[in-house]
């Protein structure tokens, strides 16, 4: 070890151990932490740079156990624990059955039989034929829910020390070494649990502490410490304070490494996926394309009914999309939209198809939900457009779903559609192909036939991603007359709905969906400049 290189790079709290405590000395964390005041958290940061350092190392491992305060017991700790607020209510009230109790005081049935049955044991409460709960003591020896004298006085007073004591412990943890006898045997009797403790008052658990022992470069490295006057206590920052005040004077000052490189300082810079969704924006704008946009709160009509989605198909089901609690519906539908699509539905109406035979429900194309597709806004703008025409949206989704590397619950769809009496497969494809190619930047596209009730034909684009293989970026189509026919428009429209999240995988060299919305972006900054 080069001890004078050591010394130089020691942190304040690292001196602060090698001069207080002698070389034979056992460390825990617990241990530096309350012998020098340190904040929590700052004895395990310490430890582990003089491991690093080889100036400490671990000795052994030592399991203790702990009861930890549950949430029902801080919840017992607040408003009393079931005993005594049955003690307290009997007080005020004889001649109760256990099922108006727990009605009452809002507690399990269970619960209360439980905690009737402990406090019948030690003479407190007492039940006759009728089964009704009278105390058994007389009603001024109850006070604020607790016997005033005799066992039960003291089990209830141990009971609320317990919950007193965790709750001012920190992290709410009793050692098992540090509890007496009766308060062990109060534990073992059901006030704690090891496994489904979701019902006990405290949580069984054993953790392990790491005891820690000096090196033989301690004793070298604490030499030239106080060879050098160095205590830990020196000043690491000048203030503009201390320079105006003259603090700084006499003030020992910690040294600084010049040579270090300095944190990197992003200033005014975007999210660089919010920077990637602008750049398709303005890549669509150029060419020509309109951008709309909505509510994330629509009607089942709009989402789904408008294009053509039978009120019956699976894709209704709760687990699809979430439903508004407050209000449930909207007022009302425009018309003459909503005869326009109803009709479609049972008989076809005027788009020349036979519809789906069954009897529109007006009630439910009103219920409101999150949109689960942005092609709602495709159809919501199908009346307005002008033909020939071409839209776009860059919009945010949600739907139920298992969230994993290509998957999430809530996700960003580029949304299109170009009309026109030209407009046909071809202008589709060359569309998907733009798409993948130019901007998600693939290098293998392929194109799928798909299904969709609102479109005929359907096509799904997947690429193929280095990390992930290939996976689907989303669904197109041309629409079928019974949606366009229904919203006024009568010449052939092209459409698509995209995973713009996916192509943000290709596009920024990630490999995860989640990473575009983790908090700590550096990593995604540092691959969208390396493209």
């Amino acid at each position: 070890m080069d001890i004078q290189s050591t010394v130089k790079n020691l942190h304040p709290l690292e001196i602060k151990i090698i001069l207080f405590y002698k070389k034979d000395a056992e460390l825990t964390i617990e241990k530096v932490e309350k012998d020098l005041g340190f904040k929590p958290g700052n004895g395990n940061q310490a430890l582990s740079w003089l491991a690093g350092k080889g100036i400490v190392r671990e000795i052994r491992r030592e399991a203790k156990g702990f009861f930890e305060l549950t949430g029902l017991g801080r919840q017992w700790k607040e408003q009393g624990t079931p005993e005594e607020r049955i003690v307290e209510f009997i007080r005020l009230k004889q001649g109760v059955r256990l099922p108006e109790i727990a009605q009452t005081l809002g507690l399990d049935n269970k619960d209360v039989g439980s905690a009737f049955g402990v406090l019948s044991k030690l003479g407190v409460l007492a039940m006759d034929a009728d089964k009704r709960v009278s105390a058994a003591l007389p009603p001024e020896a109850l006070v604020n829910g607790r016997p005033g004298k005799g066992g039960a006085a003291e089990r209830l007073a141990l009971v609320r020390a317990l919950l007193d004591k965790a709750a001012a412990a920190e992290g709410g943890l009793l050692s098992q070494e540090d509890l007496s006898e009766a308060e062990l045997a109060l534990m073992a009797g059901g006030y704690a649990k090891k496994r489904g403790a979701a019902g006990a008052a405290f949580r069984e658990t054993d953790r392990e502490t790491v005891v820690f022992g000096f090196t033989e470069d301690r004793d070298a490295v604490a030499r030239s410490l106080e060879a050098a006057g160095i205590t830990g206590e020196e000043t690491g920052i000048l203030t503009p304070e201390m320079l105006e005040s003259g603090s700084w004077k006499g003030k020992a000052f910690r040294s600084y490494n010049v040579q270090v490189p300095p944190t990197r300082l992003i200033v005014g810079r975007t999210n660089p996926y919010a920077q990637f969704l602008e750049e398709v924006k303005d890549k669509l704008a150029s060419l020509g394309f309109e951008e709309f946009d909505g509510p994330l709160m629509e009607t089942e009509f709009w989402n789904s009914d408008a294009l053509f989605m039978p009120q019956f198909h699976s894709a209704r089901d709760i687990h699809d999309v979430y439903y508004v609690a407050d209000p449930e519906k909207a007022q009302a539908i425009e018309e003459p939209w909503l005869s326009n699509v109803a009709a479609a539905h049972e008989n076809g109406g005027t788009t020349g198809s036979r519809g789906w035979n069954y009897a529109f429900d007006r009630e439910f194309t009103r219920r409101l939900i999150l949109r689960s597709q942005g092609t709602v806004l495709s159809a919501k703008q199908l009346p307005k457009a002008k033909i020939p025409g071409k839209y776009f949206g860059v919009l945010r989704c949600f739907r139920y779903d298992r969230v994993d590397a290509t998957h999430l619950s809530d996700f960003y769809q580029t949304e299109g559609i170009v009309l026109g009496e030209e407009v046909n497969l071809r202008t589709l494809l060359g569309m998907l192909d733009m798409f993948a190619r130019e901007v998600a930047g693939a290098k293998e596209v392929k194109y799928v036939p798909g299904y969709f009730p609102f479109t005929e034909p359907s096509v799904e684009v997947h690429i193929k991603h280095p990390v992930l293989g290939w996976f689907e970026l989303g669904g197109s189509g041309i629409f079928r007359p019974e949606v366009t026919a229904s919203l006024g428009v009568n010449v052939p429209v092209a459409a698509w709905g995209l995973g713009i999240d996916r192509m943000a995988l290709m596009a920024l060299g990630l490999n995860d969906l989640r990473e575009l919305f983790t908090y700590d972006i550096e990593d995604v900054r540092r691959r969208r400049s390396a493209q």
